[in-house]
């Protein structure tokens, strides 16, 4: 695989799971939650953004290795990454929170 179809696979896998637990009630899109009523709470929705930037971040890594040039990085580097990762996730919480009508 190129090195810009691997970027554009992180972007498009990034934006993908930073709506993901936006627009879906189950946790991860997977398993449902009976322990709550119909609605998922918001912290469980932040614990699922940030094992998805991990998950996204490790899938990033493992293409970047895979070209073969792995290089190390810093706290500032995962700082601004996660700020990105939120920043994608930003139109899921505006359907989920400020557009979408609540039952």
């Amino acid at each position: 695989m190129s090195s810009s179809a691997s970027v554009w696979l992180v972007v498009v896998l990034a934006v993908l799971a930073a709506n993901l637990p936006f627009i879906n009630e189950r946790c991860f899109a997977l398993f449902a939650i009976q322990r709550f009523s119909l609605v998922k709470p918001f912290w469980l929705r932040i614990v699922e953004i940030i094992v998805l930037y991990v998950f996204v971040g490790e899938f990033g890594f493992a293409l970047e290795r895979n070209a073969g040039n792995a290089f190390p990085q810093g706290w500032e580097f995962y700082a601004i990454s996660f700020c990105l990762f939120i920043v994608l996730g930003f139109p899921g919480f505006v359907y989920r929170y400020l557009r979408r009508d609540h039952v």
